[in-house]
């Protein structure tokens, strides 16, 4: 079945209702990689389209096909899943790619944007490579909701991704980055959060700091606060987190 999606030139042709401006009605001519958004935690943050190009593909990269399998039990979707992970994203890059020579694949992670902090980077380089069409399907991401709930200037920003595991590393790219004066956002794990924390304040200071645990969940929490506060008031921290970290304050420029 033809896919309403995307244009590539030369490759698709005008569907139904098609509108300058607007290719959603788009028909695609030609195999696709789609990199699928699926919620952060709350089930009913997908998108219609996202749903539509999941039921239709021949084959969903899943990063965890248990999780993904809730996804596509509540919304009745009964497309074929196989794992695409870290561990195996080079041993499975092969027979992806032969996938994508005959049919659509969409590619998805636990949570979020795939690629982003995320496996994906190696499948959409392969794709490109063999000028296979790629199709970004927008949506939910847990930078975005944090940065913009954590009241602390967003029109600029730079991602960090998961902070190193170790100490010194951490520390140093702290120190790498104690001069930037744009808001940073950090992923961290519930078992190194704490130490995290007193990492940012021993190399930057007691800076405002929004710590957002469990976003979209049941479980939702957005602390805002000072570091100090903030390690105090997590304890024993649960679930998964972001922090939004305070720039270096202007009267520090100087």
């Amino acid at each position: 079945m033809p896919k309403t999606i995307a244009k590539l030139e030369g490759k698709v042709k005008e569907g139904p209702g098609w509108t300058e401006g607007d290719i959603s009605n788009i028909i695609v001519s030609m195999p696709c990689l789609y990199i699928v958004a699926t919620p952060i935690g709350n089930l009913e943050d997908i998108s219609f389209r996202a749903l539509r190009v999941l039921r239709e593909v021949g084959l969903i990269a899943a990063e965890d096909t248990r999780r993904t399998r809730n996804l596509l039990k509540a919304y009745d979707i009964k497309t074929p899943m196989t794992s695409y992970h870290e561990h195996n994203k080079r041993a499975k890059l092969p027979y992806l790619l032969s996938r994508l020579e005959r049919e659509d694949v969409a590619l998805v992670c636990d949570a979020g944007m795939p690629v982003v902090s995320d496996p994906g980077y190696e499948l959409v380089a392969g794709a490109i490579e063999r000028e296979i069409l790629i199709v970004t399907i927008p949506g939910p991401s847990v930078v975005t909701a944090a940065i913009a709930s954590s009241g602390l200037p967003a029109s600029e920003f730079i991602f960090l991704g998961f902070l190193p595991r170790r100490k010194g590393e951490r520390r140093r790219l702290l120190e790498a980055i104690k001069l930037e004066p744009r808001t940073i956002v950090a992923f961290e794990s519930p078992h190194r959060v704490v130490e995290a924390m007193k990492d940012v304040l021993g190399v930057m200071g007691d800076r405002r700091i929004a710590v957002c645990r469990e976003l979209t969940k049941l479980h939702e929490e957005i602390f805002r606060g000072r570091v100090t506060e903030a390690i105090d008031h997590f304890a024993e921290p649960r679930g998964e987190f972001t922090l939004v970290i305070e720039g270096r304050p202007k009267r520090e420029l100087y």
